[in-house]
């Protein structure tokens, strides 16, 4: 590999940040290059956790359009990854789910599914599929220091490895997959290209996880994934619970609440916020009396931001991918499948127009915008009507988006065929167009064909599998 500044577009591709969207994207190029991971931090041997990944420790979902793309990219890494313990729940049939207009219906569909698994060891297994590549290098402890080139095109990075020796290392293509703290920004800001559009929407939402032994005698007489959201529309502050098992026979609970409705670390409240500040008690009532195996841990990084990196004037052969692009509030759990078709994007328009292809880092950046797009709809539907959660409020567009989401949600808890529609789009299997059909639009129009449920969609064998989970001196 040259890392000579002179060479004409050498055959090298230089991937900032070792996150899953870094090791994925590497893997999306190895077909075409060589590539260079480079990772300011020390990644881990194993399945343990990885610094300046906060958000490791909460609830993560693995949407089963980001597994398919996943498997697209490094073939049998979720087989293994579910060998090793994760899990593969069938959707909606296997997930208890309270919407902001109601309880959805266990619709009895198996086309849709996600992947559960703690954050630690779905990374490490992406990781090492990426390091058995023969075209990929992953260097560890290397800062990116800046980008080299111009306004026009970008030529390669300046690094400072671990004994603090600078270098110029040359690219052909050079891609952003740092993450939140991207310095896209100001490296942009320095060759003098105007800043792309940011849209930002904080409700200032705060994370609070746990891990607990999941019962032995539940067996399969429960569900295996439980989820209460807020109601952005309610008065008061949005607070939420979810219940997600991970390998280990562990179950893993993030509670979460917006200004003013934050959940704290302290162990002796996490359940009576369940009880008390959710919705519904159902997730309190699962974790009453269970084993915890971790102390509480909290996290404030969950702003959404997107920048529109694809109507920028980006120089050539620089693209910018994963949370560096776009991050999302985790509750929606679509970060690591838009990374996972992020990639798959930029694999595919490499793979169409060539390597030398001129514009070839716009073209790949336009495609990337799909299913960023479509989980930044998603995700900031809800959010932009907190309180100061924007500087001026929702946009006309966002008031009218929202609001036919939410009418889609109340016509999918009780219609099965919108229900189908909504979930092929939450689990990125379509695209967002899915939901502007003639059939979705007319059954939007007349509401859910079915009665709304006033209680959760449980089976007899799994109310009395909650039963058991009381203290005996529980009311």
């Amino acid at each position: 590999m040259s890392e000579s500044p002179s060479s004409p577009r050498p055959r090298t591709a230089v991937v900032i940040g070792g996150s899953l969207a870094g090791m994925l994207t590497a893997a999306a190029l190895a077909e075409f290059a060589d590539v260079v991971v480079v990772e300011r931090d020390v990644l881990p041997e194993g399945p343990e956790p990885r610094k300046g990944l906060p958000q490791a420790h909460h609830a993560h979902l693995l949407w089963s359009g980001g597994a398919r793309a996943i498997d697209a990219l490094l073939p049998g890494t979720v087989e293994r990854l579910l060998a090793d313990g994760a899990h593969r729940i069938a959707l909606p049939t296997n997930m208890v789910g309270y919407s902001p207009v109601g309880w959805f219906r266990r619709w009895q569909e198996q086309s849709h599914h996600v992947v559960l698994a703690s954050r630690d060891l779905l990374d490490w297994h992406v990781r090492r599929s990426v390091r058995a590549l023969p075209r990929v290098t992953v260097t560890d402890r290397t800062e990116v220091l800046g980008l080299e080139g111009d306004s026009r095109r970008v030529t390669g990075v300046r690094l400072r490895g671990a004994d603090g020796a600078e270098r110029v290392l040359a690219a052909g293509l050079v891609v952003d997959a740092s993450g939140r703290s991207s310095r896209t920004p100001v490296w942009l800001r320095e060759f003098g290209v105007p800043a792309a559009a940011v849209r930002t929407v904080d409700p200032g939402l705060v994370y609070a996880s746990r891990v607990f032994r999941a019962p032995e005698d539940l067996g399969s007489s429960f569900p295996v994934i439980v989820g209460i959201q807020a109601d952005p529309r309610a008065s008061g502050p949005g607070r939420s619970a979810v219940l997600v098992p991970i390998e280990g026979d562990r179950w893993l609970v993030t509670l979460s609440g917006t200004r003013g409705g934050e959940p704290t670390g302290a162990p002796d409240l996490f359940e009576a916020f369940a009880r008390s500040s959710v919705r519904h008690p159902i997730v309190a009532e699962l974790i009453s009396g269970t084993e915890p195996l971790t102390d509480v841990v909290v996290t404030r990084t969950t702003v959404n931001r997107r920048h529109s990196y694809e109507r920028a004037a980006l120089p050539e052969r620089f693209v910018v991918l994963g949370d560096a692009a776009a991050a999302y509030n985790p509750v929606y759990g679509h970060g690591m499948s838009v990374a996972a078709q992020s990639a798959v994007a930029l694999r595919d328009t490499v793979r169409g127009l060539g390597w030398s292809a001129p514009r070839l880092g716009a073209r790949a950046q336009k495609a990337i915008s799909g299913p960023v797009g479509a989980a930044w709809a998603l995700s900031t539907g809800n959010d932009v009507f907190y309180p100061g959660a924007t500087e001026s409020g929702p946009t006309l567009a966002e008031r009218i988006g929202s609001a036919y989401v939410r009418r889609l949600l109340l016509t999918s808890t009780g219609n099965g065929r919108v229900a189908r529609a909504v979930t092929d789009v939450v689990t990125l299997e379509r695209p967002a167009a899915r939901l502007f059909t003639p059939p979705v639009l007319l059954a939007a129009v007349l509401g859910p064909r079915r009665q709304q449920l006033t209680v959760p969609p449980l089976r007899t064998a799994e109310r009395a599998a909650i039963a058991t989970l009381r203290p005996p001196d529980a009311p």
